[in-house]
């Protein structure tokens, strides 16, 4: 099925592109969303009529996405965390935790739109890259530091060896 894009889609389109998609994922996704319309010829000749508009549309979204990305990458967002004595940490930093960050931070995101391919386990400096634009990706900075370093206790012996021990400590007694 054929259908007009009214707004970037990653990976199938740009503003205004005519393509071609499986029928169900036109009628039960990006029609009913607003993200596209059917070719017909009413929605060809509004499209035509409208392509300036859609491209100056298209040109402030893409400035308005370079302009995040350049404060974005300025941007260091500083996590404080309970970890152990070799850097671990207690838990991990989600994709959730730094969406939340980065609104608090000032930039109105969505949170699908930062990219963090696994969840950050460890204290140091992570690079994430979050896309803004289906042209403009922004490079964030996150450093994660320890808040309280928590000693780690070494492992306790295991039950049995423990009790066995006790056993040898009183049978060497009654000798």
């Amino acid at each position: 099925m054929n259908v007009i894009l009214t707004q970037d889609v990653f990976k199938l389109g740009s503003l205004g592109d005519e393509v071609s998609v499986k029928s169900g994922y036109a009628r039960n996704y990006l029609v009913p969303q607003g993200i596209a319309v059917a070719v017909t010829r009413q929605n060809i000749k509004m499209i035509e009529h409208q392509r300036a508009l859609l491209a100056k549309k298209r040109q402030e979204a893409m400035d308005l996405a370079k302009t995040t990305a350049d404060k974005m990458d300025t941007t260091d967002i500083i996590f404080k965390v309970k970890a152990g004595e070799s850097g671990k940490l207690f838990g991990s930093v989600t994709q959730k935790m730094v969406a939340d960050a980065v609104v608090e931070a000032g930039f109105d995101i969505d949170r699908r739109l930062i990219q963090l391919p696994v969840l950050i386990k460890s204290l140091g400096t992570v690079t994430v890259p979050v896309r803004l634009h289906t042209d403009v990706t922004a490079t964030l900075t996150i450093k994660v530091v320890a808040d309280e370093i928590i000693k780690e206790e070494k492992p306790v012996a295991d039950v049995a060896d423990v009790a066995a021990s006790e056993e040898d400590e009183d049978e060497s007694s009654e000798d």
